[in-house]
Order: C-alpha cells, then structure tokens, then sequence
C-alpha cells in the first residue's frame, strides 16, 4: 500500500502558510489545558464518579450469580443488591450527563480560544506571505480546518476523558476482582500495538498531506472565481479546469489511501477484542473448576472485560479521529511558524522624506520584479510613477507604502526603515490605495469609522462630501446606517472606491501611494471625483502610479519604470524634451486623445483625465 503523489505545495509547487511542528502543537494544547484546568479537572471528575457507579452493576450481579448458584439467594437479599444497582444506575446517570455538558461548555470554550489566536494572528500575518500562500489557503483553514478541529474538541477529547478514566476504573476492578483473570488482556495486547503502531506510523502524515490537497482545491477554485472576467477574457478556461481536476483527483487519492489505513486497522483491533474475552471465560472455568476463583469472580471478572472493551476501543477510535484534529490544529498554529519582522516598537520616523536605496523584491525566490531602484520623495512633492504593463510600477508602490519589505537594499523614511517600523505606525504616516476595495458587512458608518473609531457624524459627512460620495449616501433610507456588504446592500464598485477614499481622509496621512485609485470611476466621474480630492491632497506627499497620464503632467516628478528599474526621472518637460520612452508614451497618449475623444478628455492643462493611454499597470 503506497501513498499517492504528494501535494504540490511539498513537491515546491504554489507556496502554502506553513504547518507548525509537534512541539508546537503540544506547547499550544499545554497552554490550553492550563488555561482552563478547573473545567478540565471538574470534567475527570465527574467522570471519575460516573465510572465508579458503573462498576457496581458487575460486582451486583455476580453476587445474585453466586447466592443462587449456592442456594443462599432471599427475596429480600435480592431486592437490597437490586436497590444498590437502582441507586448505582442513578449516580452513573446523572454525573454521566453532567459529565458531557462540562465537556461540550469546555470544547467551546477550547474553540472559541484557537478562532480568537487563529483571527488575531493572520491579520498580523505580513501582507506578503498572505499574497504568495493565497487566499484559498487561507480560508481553508479558516474554515474546513475549524470544523475538523471542532469535532476533534467537541467529540474526541471530551470522548477520550471519559474513555480514559472508565478505562482505568474498570481496569483497577478488573485487577482487584481477579489479578489473574485480568492478566487476560495480555493476549490482546501484541496485535494491538503492532497494528496501531503500523498505522500510526502513517496516518499522521496521511491526514496532513490530505488537508493540504484539500486546500489546493480550494485554492484553485477561488483563484478562478476570484479572477473570473480574467479567465473568460484570455480564454484560460482550457487551463484552468484541468488544473482543478488534477487537484481533485490528488485529494482523492488521499482520501482513499487515508480510508484504506482504517480499513486495514481497525478489523485488526476489532480481531483483537476477542482474545481478551474468551481467554477469561476458558482460564475462569478452568480455575473454578479447580476451586481457584469463585463464581463472582468469574461473572464480575467477564462483566469488566466486556466493559474494558468499549473504552479500549473508544480511545482507539477517537485517537484516530485526534489525527485529523491534530493536522488540522498543526495547520491553523501555522501562523504561529510564520517569522513576525523584526520591529522596533519605539521607532519614530524624523521626517516625511521617503528614500529607496538599491532595491530588489522577488515574489517568488530567484525571480526578482524590482532590480536596484533608486527613488526620492520629499515631503509635499507629487511623485508619478509611469511605465509599461508588468514594469513593476504597482510592487515599487508597495514598498514605498510600507506594504513588502525589499528582499535588499532599503526603503526609508527620514531615518528609519519602513520595514522595522511598527504596522500602526506605518498606516498612521502612509496609506495605500488600490483598485481593490472591501466592503465589510456592517452599517455605511462601521465601513468608515474603521479609519478613525472615534469620528463624529459631521465628519464622516465632511470625508464623504469630499470624494463626491454624499449624494448617494444622502439618498439611502437610512442613510449612514445603512447595512452594507454580503447580504445587504450591494455597492457599485465605483461607490466602494468612493467608501475606500473616504476612510482615507478620515485617517488623514501625510503621505498617500495611489494605485489606480479612481480606476472603478467612469472617466468623467474619475475627473470629478479627482478635483474634489485636489483640496484633500494639498500639502500631502503623493506617489501615484499614473495610469492616465495627466497625473505624470501635473507631478513635480515623473518616475519612468521599465523592466524593474527606473529608466527615466525628472519632471514631465524634462523627460518630453529628452525624447526617451516617457515622450513616447506622452506622444502616444496624446495622439490617441487626438483621434476619437471628447474636447474635455483631451484636455490636460485644465485637469482633464484622458482615459485612452496604453495600459500602464
């Protein structure tokens, strides 16, 4: 029986968040059960006393076994052995149910724990690490990793408390009705151990490699939801199903090889179970025959190895489920392998001067994007950074807004690196704006009160008046409490840009890394829109990434990024009368205005936002 083909992400396929080792794992259910230990020993204890009322039911009727045999037995003897047994069945009950709604209060409480450190530490994740794993990985184990685990904790543990203290109670009567009965169980102890000790050399690694196949699948199809228009428009259908379908087929294969360890292992226990019982019953009649044991012993003795068998095998089985639990907690401490950048906490920039020394960045190891960039911006200035698709243009952004650390060199402000300051720091000085906008599921007012919690209505009315959003968001019923996001109402991804730039004023940076954030606007309302935030940016340091190129017309800067590196710098007459590359794209751009725009999409002196130059991403 071999293992399938491993996972792509073992075999240096897409990147995934790593899984954290079994020390790390034992730390964290250490910690957790010293956090909570007084529900954990009120739980045994429970436990403890339901086990010991069951075994008064075997010791009961092996005394009623033995007064009839001898011909000892009264109505009123037995009626007083059968109270004991009532009142025994009684105590086993309640504590029983006591027992298991500890357990279910405690594995919530457990859960509720790893939701909180799992939410707390992936939002602290680097930016980066989150964008190679990608988000199917992510969620996965957010999700499909959760409930694994859920079960594990609702089920497993509290399951295998009580399976582990009825165990030793029944165990110790067993022991102390018949030392000798009890050494019957050795008989079944050699198939046991060797065939769990055959699966458990596999199983771990088994589930582990299953989740991870699992989450590719996840992974491949949110990138293909995700990037649905992408797909459709460059025809990348024909890829992407069968790269869906070898995923699929890669977790099958897992599933069934998982499968077929259990179907190997567990007939061999259940083989196994025999031997203890029918060793007693033969070795019993021997020595009772011979007068050695009595027939209590003999009935109590074969009563507590049937009862031993159900929590042998309930360990058994719920240790096997832990297995899945067990990878599905190694994967959600994942984030906990992930390295936190070295930050110094007390840091404070000198001044809002940001410089890039020599800067490399790969995504990817061994495939560099930047090569060696050398960047200035001074505070108040307007930086445009222009160049071809994939030059780079967006990734330079992000690291000038503190986003990605270069892979060498540095990108400063004043005199600190970016990449050990603080994340809050970093937000209060710079903040980035994209294209790509979340809409969290809430009231208008909870979307905008993430940039500065304390801000009054007037405010937040004031940032909404600024990036032309207050029309619309005076005509909703409820106006700034209106629920917004999945479920609710829907934004047009234009009014979702509008939100994104209002929580922008809101947090008031001095210094702002624009990337296409207008892009979702029509051009006239891009045009608008712009104006109104011409007040806004004033006095402020902004780095644009220009995709219409009266941005680059109206900086004090244009930076020119070709193939990684910035080719050309200087202000927008210097590099038109240079005649390089940006003259060419200005010329290009202008020519395309010339020949089918409107009047004011071709102006550019007066602030006009041509949409018709060469893609620039």
């Amino acid at each position: 029986m071999r293992p399938p083909e491993p996972p792509e992400a073992l075999v240096g396929g897409p990147t995934q968040l790593p899984v954290a080792a079994p020390a790390t794992v034992r730390r964290q259910v250490r910690a957790l059960l010293a956090r909570h230990r007084r529900p954990f020993a009120a739980l045994v204890a429970f436990n403890s006393v339901a086990a010991v009322a069951a075994l008064v039911g075997p010791q009961v009727l092996g005394r009623v076994v033995q007064q009839v045999s001898d011909g000892t037995a009264t109505v009123a003897g037995v009626d007083r052995l059968a109270l004991w047994f009532a009142v025994a069945l009684v105590v086993q009950t309640v504590f029983t149910r006591s027992a298991r709604m500890r357990a279910a209060v405690l594995g919530e409480w457990i859960l509720a724990d790893l939701r909180e450190d799992f939410v707390t530490r992936s939002v602290s994740l680097p930016l980066g690490v989150v964008e190679r794993a990608g988000t199917g990985d992510l969620v996965t184990r957010a999700t499909t990793d959760v409930d694994r685990l859920a079960w594990a904790v609702r089920q497993a543990v509290p399951e295998m408390a009580v399976a582990a203290v009825t165990a030793v109670f029944v165990g110790g009567a067993l022991v102390l009705t018949s030392p000798v009965l009890a050494l019957a169980w050795l008989v079944a102890v050699p198939p046991i151990l060797l065939s769990s000790r055959w699966y458990f050399r596999r199983a771990p690694q088994a589930y582990a490699a299953e989740l991870t196949a699992y989450s590719q699948v996840n992974s491949a199809l949110a990138e293909t939801v995700d990037g649905g228009r992408t797909v459709e428009a460059y025809r990348l259908g024909e890829q992407r199903i069968p790269l869906t379908d070898r995923r699929i087929r890669r977790w099958i294969s897992w599933e069934r090889y998982t499968m077929s360890l259990r179907t190997v292992w567990f007939p061999s226990v259940e083989a196994a179970y025999v031997l203890p019982i029918a060793t007693v019953l033969a070795l019993g009649g021997a020595l009772y025959a011979r007068g050695t044991v009595t027939l209590t012993e003999v009935t109590a003795a074969v009563l507590y190895t049937q009862m031993l068998v159900e929590p042998v095998d309930l360990l058994l089985m719920w240790f096997d489920e832990l297995q899945t639990g067990q990878a599905a907690l190694a994967r959600l401490l994942g984030v906990h392998e992930v390295p936190a950048p070295e930050v110094d906490e007390g840091a404070e920039p000198t001044s809002r001067a940001i410089r890039a020394r020599d800067v490399r960045f790969a995504y990817r190891e061994g495939r560099d994007v930047l090569h060696g960039v050398d960047l200035d911006v001074e505070p108040g200035s307007r930086v445009a950074v222009v160049g071809p698709s994939g030059a780079g243009k967006s990734t330079l952004g992000r690291l000038l807004a503190g986003i990605h650390g270069p892979r060498t060199g540095s990108v400063s402000m004043g005199d600190v690196a970016l990449s050990t300051l603080p994340a809050e720091t970093v937000r209060r000085h710079v903040a980035l704006v994209t294209q790509e906008h979340h809409v969290f599921v809430g009231t208008l007012r909870d979307n905008l009160l993430l940039a500065r919690p304390g801000a009054d209505d007037v405010e937040l009315a004031t940032a909404l008046q600024a990036v032309d959003a207050d029309g619309w968001v005076a005509a909703l019923e409820h106006g700034l409490d209106t629920r917004v996001g999945a479920g609710a109402l829907r934004l047009t991804p234009g009014q979702a840009q509008q939100v994104a730039l209002a929580r922008l004023v809101l947090a008031d940076p001095h210094t702002l890394v624009l990337d296409e954030a207008t892009s979702l606007l029509d051009p006239r309302a891009a045009r608008h829109l712009e104006r109104s935030l011409a007040a806004v940016l004033a006095g402020r340091t902004v780095v644009a990434v220009a995709h219409r190129l009266h941005t680059a017309h109206d900086a004090d800067v244009v930076a020119v990024v070709e193939g990684g590196r910035v080719t050309e710098y200087g202000s927008h007459d210097e590099l038109v009368s240079a005649g390089g590359a940006y003259a060419a794209l200005w010329r290009s751009w202008r020519d395309d205005g010339d020949n089918g725009q409107d009047g004011d999409d071709r102006a550019v002196n007066d602030g006009g936002t041509a949409d018709v130059e060469p893609e620039t991403q």
